[in-house]
């Protein structure tokens, strides 16, 4: 899994516009519908996908066994860890804007940040990621995204199944942005471990804040 990380370092998100939109496009060129209670419905029923859209927002916290605060040098932001199930590893200048590396100890799990200072706009994050990714991985498909509030912080939430090199990965990833900079909280393994390691990387990510 080594080998993928670096594909992935220089990723910026784009997502599709959450609010105050009754219909929209998704990646690939399928109509939509959307409504105000967050669901959403194909224009055309007999659309096909592979892959499918959750809309609606869904309020996260940091886990009671996070217990470090692992602070970033780029801004003020922070991942709130459980020492115990995760080493970290801050990256050197030759990887660009990824600032830390971590590793679930023991496990075959990881995960990766890119801090940038640039603000990038919320609703111009997940089809950037999408399209990049596709550029690395040509059968790469989203199979699942939500918005998120993460400790009072609204990020989008995506999880991308692709190959690489013969490797069948999963990246579930959360992406935010503000006026500090932009953040990339990406985390990763192989498509049959997603299940056993997800519970773990979730409680990694949902340990991210902005410091004030």
């Amino acid at each position: 899994m080594k080998n993928t990380t670096i594909l992935f370092v220089i990723l910026l998100m784009n997502s599709i516009s959450l609010f105050s939109q009754t219909s929209a496009v998704t990646d690939k060129g399928e109509e939509v519908i959307l409504f105000d209670n967050g669901t959403w419905k194909y224009k055309n029923p007999e659309t096909k996908s592979s892959w499918s859209t959750r809309i609606d927002t869904v309020v996260m916290n940091k886990d009671a066994s996070s217990s470090f605060l692992l602070k970033g040098d780029k801004f003020d932001y922070g991942v709130w860890l459980n020492p115990k199930k995760w080493k970290f590893k801050k990256s050197d200048g030759a990887e660009g804007a990824t600032e830390f590396k971590f590793t679930l100890i023991g496990e075959d799990a990881y995960a990766m940040i890119v801090a940038e200072r640039i603000e990038v706009p919320l609703n111009d994050l997940k089809n950037l990621a999408f399209k990049n990714a596709l550029k690395v991985s040509p059968d790469i498909r989203i199979v699942y995204e939500d918005v998120r509030k993460i400790n009072g912080l609204l990020v989008n939430c995506m999880e991308m199944e692709g190959t690489i090199s013969g490797i069948k990965f999963t990246y579930f990833s959360y992406y935010y942005s503000g006026p500090s900079g932009t953040i990339q909280f990406v985390s990763y393994t192989s498509q049959n471990l997603l299940k056993k390691y997800k519970p773990e990387l979730e409680k990694l990510l949902n340990g991210f804040v902005v410091l004030k």
